[in-house]
């Protein structure tokens, strides 16, 4: 007998994070033009109706919930519509008013076809927390397909179109209804106080929600809000805060800590909605999401290496805005960044005298839109000359320099223009470029140039001027295309002989005021004009393999591979029993646990083993890929001990702590291949254990890491200083528990030890 598995559909999850946005009136006066929205809006053709289902007020009228229901008239294909048997579709929502704390939490979500389409709406509305004259605003929502009869690619496409259009229109709804009370000599609210006649109670009961028919609607309705999601509407939803005395929600809005504490605060990892537009540039709401969600996630794994928001940008503009592939290249080039120290390198890299002549390249004013404008004059440089003389890695950090000098320039420029300028121009001047450019090692160089800054610094090239380009140019291009992303070999403008100087030419992107005089203009430029390179400064090619390695290897951190049963040890010697081991790593593959041991007896590695088919048993010298120190005959608890609770370490965490010692000896810091644990009530593994093993391709992990020991005053004394700020967090007594730093830190007396985690 044949049997056939059933077609398993895969479920279609979106959701969708707001910045916040800033009305510049009162709380109250936005709440007056809010409740103008109901029963129904006519900016709004699709919100047929909204039905009052229950309301209560408390005693001293403080806090007024809502409970509503939303009828649509989805706006979607007729096909949809009869597939679902359906011609409206409804949503539930909660309207939580708090006149003490000044907030409003909206929670929706749809009630018709939800066994196939789930879509759950979050919004707050909230006094500024520096303006108390201000409104902010702030949204969250998610849908989730969980089948539409092979439509779902379809259905979740046109809904999350539907649901951008009515986030950016709901703004402008808000600010219709303001107009209208002004119009109408309405420009304020009184706030809301205690009455002094003692409580008054006016409740209305709650009725019971009547059961929808479970008829099938398309998501395309639920992302339709009747009243946009910017506003928090029929499909918007909250803080589901009909609780009187309970806090606001995550992911309403994490503005508030508590209504307890009666303040609303915008903490700093918040994105306004006018900044992004003054700083970043136009986005839709669906973009913006992408960009708030990979910036919070960062700030989550990678505390305190957080890139600016308009490198995060150009990383999910290079993708697609696709979150997965942006955090992938996004985490590579952090580690990439931190290992080679690429944050310090405008101010730790110093050109050697060789360049300075005759690397014909340089900065040169700025294009028509206001980019920075970098001018290369490839043509007239000896490639050969300046590989043989500096090697592949002088080079490419001289490109590196290059490229941050630009995301400095670009900074610059986005003030002094007042708008978004993220990219550069770079103008390319190839008169004299022969056969002695396509020397192989050159080439070769150039590819491994590209594929670099392809990789670290994408979306930067605004657009490439291609000059003068000689007949020998097709098979240089032919050689390095492949090698640049189609998005960029968009940018490119290609231009024969003096076609430059022609309309379309140059002066279509540089003022003529600007072009530089060996093009024909009347400005005078700094770019070198270049020459051959003299042998005499040829360095050999044992020369430039050493020289290579060593700038390569300037690095603080190390890195290791971990194998399943063959963990990466490093050993620490203390003499001072008071001293601190810091440590910083970061989990570059797999899932790692991290453990702290101490030792009376010195480590001995074992002799140095090659054994075939695997790593097991390899050791090499300390900062070489795999290291063992702890001998296979050692008994833990009598030979060594454990002096911290493990700390299992996720792929792409970035991981910094400390550990104040109490005894002199040897301390074992060790990596080891996490292994997935299976249920405790069987010996099948559970499902998120087999999906998250079948994302690690081999049974291998890397780390890549930095330890120190530290004097314990120093350490005490900076540990106070942070404390008292609130931004450390230690490791105490379980790897799945944090709490705050505790008083065993700066009390070594009476404690064994202590330690702090950051992530």
């Amino acid at each position: 007998m044949t049997v056939v598995s059933p077609t398993v559909v895969p479920r279609m999850v979106q959701k969708y994070q707001s910045p916040v946005r800033v009305y510049k009136q009162p709380f109250e006066l936005v709440m007056a033009a809010y409740e103008r929205r109901f029963p129904t809006c006519h900016l709004i053709p699709m919100f047929v109706d909204s039905e009052v289902l229950g309301e209560s007020v408390t005693d001293d009228g403080s806090v007024h919930t809502v409970q509503r229901r939303c009828k649509l008239d989805v706006d979607a294909p007729r096909l949809l519509k009869r597939i679902a048997g359906v011609d409206y579709v409804y949503f539930s929502q909660e309207n939580t008013l708090n006149k003490r704390d000044r907030t409003l939490h909206i929670e929706s979500h749809n009630e018709t076809f939800s066994n196939r389409v789930i879509i759950h709406e979050l919004c707050c509305y909230s006094a500024h927390p520096d303006n108390e004259d201000w409104t902010c605003f702030e949204q969250s929502a998610s849908l989730d397909i969980k089948s539409f009869f092979g439509f779902e690619s379809t259905v979740e496409k046109i809904a999350m179109k539907q649901y951008a259009s009515s986030i950016k229109k709901g703004k402008e709804i808000i600010e219709f209804y303001l107009n209208q009370l002004e119009e109408e000599g309405i420009t304020q609210v009184p706030r809301w106080s205690p009455s002094l006649d003692g409580p008054s109670v006016a409740v209305k009961p709650v009725c019971a929600t009547p059961k929808i028919p479970d008829q099938d609607l398309p998501a395309v309705p639920a992302l339709s809000d009747p009243a946009p999601a910017d506003d928090g509407d029929g499909l918007r939803a909250s803080s589901n805060d009909s609780s009187l005395n309970d806090s606001t929600t995550k992911d309403c809005s994490r503005q508030a800590e508590n209504q307890a504490e009666n303040t609303t605060a915008v903490p700093e990892d918040k994105l306004d909605a006018d900044y992004i537009k003054r700083y970043l540039g136009d986005l839709t709401p669906l973009q913006e999401s992408c960009l708030i969600r990979l910036r919070q996630w960062l700030q989550e794994s990678h505390k305190g290496k957080i890139p600016k928001d308009e490198h995060i940008l150009r990383f999910l503009r290079a993708r697609d805005f696709n979150m997965d592939k942006a955090r992938e290249t996004m985490c590579q080039s952090l580690t990439w960044r931190k290992q080679h120290q690429v944050d310090h390198l405008l101010e730790t890299w110093t050109s050697p005298r060789v360049l300075s002549d005759y690397y014909t390249g340089g900065w040169h004013h700025h294009d028509k839109e206001g980019r920075p404008l970098y001018i290369l004059r490839l043509g007239q440089m000896d490639t050969k000359g300046l590989v043989r003389a500096l090697g592949e890695e002088s080079l490419l950090r001289h490109v590196l320099s290059i490229n941050e000098e630009g995301l400095r320039r670009c900074e610059e420029n986005t003030k002094v223009f007042g708008r978004p300028i993220s990219c550069w121009t770079c103008l390319v001047d190839l008169e004299g470029l022969n056969m002695r450019h396509l020397w192989r090692p050159g080439v070769k160089a150039l590819l491994r140039i590209i594929e670099v800054v392809e990789a670290n610094y994408p979306e930067t090239l605004g657009r490439l001027l291609i000059l003068r380009a000689p007949r020998v140019f097709p098979v240089l291009w032919t050689l390095v295309s492949p090698f640049i992303d189609e998005n960029t070999r968009k940018k490119f403008l290609i231009y024969a002989g003096n076609d430059y100087q022609g309309p379309g030419g140059l002066v279509d992107y540089i003022d003529k005021e600007i072009i530089p005089d060996f093009l024909g203009g009347d400005c005078m430029c700094d770019v070198p004009e270049g020459g051959l390179v003299p042998k005499s400064l040829y360095r050999t090619a044992e020369e430039l393999e050493n020289d290579d390695i060593r700038l390569w290897t300037e690095t603080i951190y190390q890195s290791a591979s971990i194998f399943k049963g063959a963990p990466h040890e490093v050993v620490i010697e203390i003499i001072d029993a008071a001293s601190v081991i810091t440590w910083d790593f970061d989990v570059c593959k797999g899932d790692v646990v991290f453990h702290i041991y101490h030792s009376k007896r010195a480590p001995q590695p074992p002799a140095r083993k090659d054994p075939p088919g695997g790593p097991h048993g390899s050791i090499t010298t300390p900062g070489g890929n795999n290291v063992q120190l702890i001998d296979r005959s050692w008994t833990l608890g009598l030979d060594y001990s454990m002096v911290e609770s493990p700390l299992t370490c996720r792929e792409g965490e970035s991981v910094q702590g400390s550990h104040v010692t109490r005894w002199p000896g040897f301390y074992i810091l060790q990596w080891r291949f996490h292994n997935m644990p299976g249920s405790s009530s069987t010996n099948l593994p559970r499902v998120d254990d087999v999906l998250a093993s079948l994302q690690v391709s081999s049974h291998k992990c890397k780390v890549m890491y930095y330890t120190e020991v530290i004097g314990s005053e120093d350490f005490r004394t900076a540990c106070f200083d942070v404390q008292s700020l609130g931004s450390m967090t230690s490791l105490e007594s379980s790897h799945s528990g944090f709490s705050q730093l505790s008083h065993a830190t700066s009390s070594s007396n009476n404690s064994q030890s202590s330690s702090m985690i950051s992530r």
